[in-house]
């Protein structure tokens, strides 16, 4: 493990820290999900953002989280990738 794998363990004993954490895992999720989708199709964001009409910049923050893409872009994105969305909710879990 490394020592960041250690230090959040060890926050996430915290039930505010864990809350906050898990209130982010919808952004973490798609931002994963658009760099594996992108990965898998071997397209480069300047490749995605000619296809798309997105500019790399805005392809750029999106990946890393500073972005708050509508829908209608997600759809684009995903068309530019050879893909579809899916969005869907999902029951709360308690732990």
């Amino acid at each position: 493990m490394t020592n960041f794998d250690d230090y959040l363990n060890e926050q996430m004993k915290d039930p505010e820290f864990r809350a906050e954490y898990d209130a982010l895992e919808p952004e973490f999720s798609f931002m994963q999900a658009m760099i594996d989708a992108r990965r898998e199709t071997g397209i480069t964001q300047k490749q995605l953002a000619e296809k798309t009409g997105i500019s790399q910049s805005d392809i750029s923050k999106f990946e890393s989280g500073g972005g708050n893409p509508s829908i209608k872009t997600l759809r684009r994105l995903a068309a530019g990738l050879g893909m579809r969305v899916k969005i869907e909710f999902q029951p709360m879990t308690r732990v």
